[in-house]
């Protein structure tokens, strides 16, 4: 190599050698960390989108799925899931600092939380008073959250319960081994953490087949599935007693051996939105979720 050719190489290395000092100089050890601990900002409509997106699910038309409080651009600063989004409920999510509330059931005691549902509501106007003083956004996640597959909320309650192996299909009916009434109701009572049960049907009787159905879906919907599975025990979160309930005493007294067990509308989907804060924190970097179970709201005396 020429003599020449050699003080270019030398030229070009230490021009570049300056370079990267100068650029050295601006990226002090606070500018560095800064850079490595900055966090996406999403706002509540970047939320809502990223849980359609990966959830697979199509835009539902007429669905009670929509921001009961809150604006849709708001920076979210934590994440609260929950069945319903009840005064409580609001107070720890204000001393999580979390500003966004996903609730599974609706947040001013209608099914499309119409404050206008009955007059003059005070106990509506209060409420709207707490969430905007703290500056809360609600959603409701109904609609979407059944749409999952599977379903959110009846794979949570299997989930809880420690079915997960027996359940296929993603539907109502799935087979548990042998046991009896009575033990189902001391496992149910355990896993789900529900402290009183109102049964149907003989303690004593064999069971195995089961038709899972948290919630309200209804007593025609029951009694169809019902009527179609032929299960050993129906596993409802509430039901008309007028419908499901004399139903199954009929049943029962017409030779039927299926039993029904009705586990409380709240603690019945609430494992189903423990699940969701599960599925949904791996997808969202820099985010607290945590789930706050509403509980059930009655006292047994």
């Amino acid at each position: 190599m020429s003599k020449t050719a050699d003080s270019d190489d030398r030229r070009r290395f230490l021009g570049q050698a300056a370079l990267s000092v100068t650029a050295l100089t601006f990226l002090t050890p606070s500018s560095l960390f800064a850079h490595a601990g900055k966090q996406k900002i999403y706002t509540v409509e970047q939320i809502i989108d990223l849980i359609l997106k990966d959830g697979n699910l199509k835009p539902i038309a007429d669905t009670v799925d929509t921001i009961k409080s809150g604006r849709a651009d708001q920076a979210v600063t934590g994440i609260i899931t929950t069945m319903f989004a009840t005064v409580s409920v609001i107070e720890q999510a204000v001393k999580l600092k979390a500003n966004f509330i996903i609730a599974h059931e609706p947040t001013f005691y209608n099914h499309r939380d119409d404050p206008e549902w009955v007059k003059g509501n005070e106990v509506v106007k209060k409420k709207q008073a707490l969430l905007e003083k703290h500056k809360l956004a609600v959603w409701r996640f109904h609609d979407y959250c059944h749409s999952l597959r599977p379903d959110a909320i009846r794979y949570g309650v299997v989930k809880k319960a420690g079915w997960t192996q027996y359940y296929k299909n993603d539907t109502a009916a799935l087979t548990i081994p042998a046991t009896t009434l009575g033990e189902l109701v001391k496992h149910l009572k355990n896993k789900l953490d529900i402290q009183k049960l109102r049964i149907v049907g003989d303690l004593a009787q064999p069971c195995s087949k089961l038709a899972i159905m948290p919630g309200a879906a209804g007593g025609q919907r029951q009694v169809s599935v019902a009527e179609a599975e032929k299960p050993d025990v129906l596993i409802v979160g509430e039901t008309p007693e007028w419908e499901g309930v004399e139903y199954a005493r009929d049943a029962g007294l017409l030779g039927s051996k299926m039993a029904l067990i009705v586990l409380g509308h709240a603690v019945s989907e609430e494992p189903g939105m423990e699940h969701f804060a599960e599925w949904l924190q791996p997808k969202i970097s820099g985010i607290k979720v945590t789930h706050l179970a509403s509980g059930d709201p009655f006292q047994w005396i």
